[in-house]
């Protein structure tokens, strides 16, 4: 009977490790999908370096939320459960993976929240480009090409670097960056054990994409009215291309300037990505969060960039904390 017990309990967990596969997230977006917010304490800044990552872990106030990103040994914990590709960065989870290794972006919170909720290893791919917007660079195949008068102001601009430029060249344009998200994350996938050493060959799941981009869109009413279809195209389009129909999707909203912000085009940009998470069609799938609650002033961030959040380390990590929280919740509706 003995035997029979001890043959029955590792057919079961043979049985639980075969079904064990990696799962895999996206997170996709521009400049603030990077990150910039510091990890280091800069002395020679004009806070002394408040707001970084170091700060936030000596100061009084945060010291605890952040002190499970060191060990006991005062060294970087390296996540081993959730790994992470970027361009030509791969790693277990931990500060370094922003625009620059000095800098992190929202994978740091986000990884943390989904990490410690998901019992399979996890992957978190990273597909993001400064600078871009989803009207035209991240424009999906669904949303088709931009309005004719767009197109030719493009190619204007475009001839007067280069004379010989054609409506072809500017056409290329479109949707380049979705392009290469995809293909950043077919590459990936393909040869996992290259991107996630510790790939086990078990077989993967795409189980969520996070969104973080809005910026450049923001810069005229022509975007801002357009963005929320934009984006609601780009999830139908994601969707179908990874054969994943209801692929929960989360979106960090463009919350910059925190509750004063009265402009108008960031405020529509901020409305249209809610108005997705609201639509009929992606009921219990898609969530936005809402960021400004979360934006820090100049005076309390390493730098004066708005843009980029002014760099402020506990930013970026509030934005992947909550986009994690909002993933994790639609893992369980």
């Amino acid at each position: 009977m003995k035997s029979k017990s001890l043959i029955a309990l590792f057919s079961l967990l043979l049985a639980v490790s075969v079904q064990a596969k990696l799962k895999v997230f996206i997170l996709a977006g521009q400049s603030n999908m990077q990150g910039a917010g510091q990890v280091n304490i800069n002395p020679k800044s004009h806070t002394q370096g408040k707001g970084s990552l170091e700060y936030l872990m000596n100061d009084p106030k945060t010291a605890a939320k952040f002190a499970h990103l060191k060990d006991k040994n005062g060294e970087w914990v390296v996540r081993k459960d959730v790994w992470i590709r970027y361009d030509d960065r791969q790693d277990g989870l931990r500060p370094g993976f922003g625009a620059r290794n000095t800098t992190i972006g929202p994978e740091l919170g986000f990884g943390t929240i989904v990490g410690d909720a998901v019992e399979e290893p996890v992957l978190l791919i990273k597909t993001c480009w400064g600078g871009k917007s989803i009207m035209v660079d991240f424009r999906p195949p669904s949303s088709g090409m931009p309005p004719k008068a767009m197109m030719e102001k493009m190619l204007k601009g475009m001839q007067r670097r280069e004379p010989k430029t054609a409506m072809k060249d500017v056409e290329a344009k479109v949707g380049f960056y979705y392009r290469e998200m995809l293909t950043g994350v077919a590459q990936t996938l393909k040869d996992l054990k290259k991107y996630y050493p510790a790939y086990d060959g078990k077989g993967y799941e795409v189980v969520g994409f996070g969104w973080h981009q809005g910026w450049n869109d923001g810069g005229n009413m022509d975007n801002v009215n357009a963005y929320e279809e934009n984006l609601a195209n780009l999830i139908k389009d994601i969707r179908k291309e990874w054969e994943t129909p209801d692929l929960p999707v989360v979106i960090g909203v463009s919350g910059f300037g925190g509750r004063k912000q009265s402009t108008d085009r960031r405020l529509g940009i901020i409305a249209a990505q809610h108005a997705v998470a609201k639509r009929k069609e992606f009921k219990g799938t898609v969530a936005s969060v809402e960021t400004r609650d979360f934006f820090r002033g100049a005076e309390e961030s390493p730098s004066r960039q708005g843009y980029h959040w002014n760099g402020n380390a506990e930013t970026y990590y509030l934005i992947g904390e909550g986009m994690g929280k909002a993933m994790v919740k639609l893992f369980n509706k």
